[in-house]
């Protein structure tokens, strides 16, 4: 990232989550000056982070940083050794084998 791209996505930090037009990234992420010299300076910039997927925009143009995607969480991890107590009392558990399973040989 360059300095103007991270002028840009500093800016959509301190948003959060919420969209924000060109218009106003171009007046407020950088200075006034930069402002009154190329009220768009920031239209291509912000085009560019949004095809290398920094950036996400919206059906009316406006851009915000792109949100990480949430872990999916399948289930509960459950030890070996309370899975297998479970099991003794009938109860199905679906668990998730973890490396360290895998070096010793155990199966869930």
């Amino acid at each position: 990232m360059n300095t103007d791209e991270r002028e840009i996505f500093n800016y959509l930090q301190t948003w959060g989550g919420e969209f924000i037009s060109v218009k106003e990234v171009c007046r407020r992420a950088s200075t006034k000056k930069r402002y009154h010299e190329d009220p768009n300076w920031a239209q291509p910039l912000l085009q560019m982070m949004a095809e290398r997927g920094l950036l996400e925009r919206n059906l009316t143009g406006h851009y915000r940083i792109k949100p990480e995607p949430k872990k999916k969480h399948d289930g509960r991890w459950v030890s070996p050794e309370i899975k297998e107590i479970l099991d003794e009392n009938g109860v199905q558990v679906e668990s998730q084998s973890t490396e360290s399973d895998m070096d010793h040989g155990e199966q869930l």
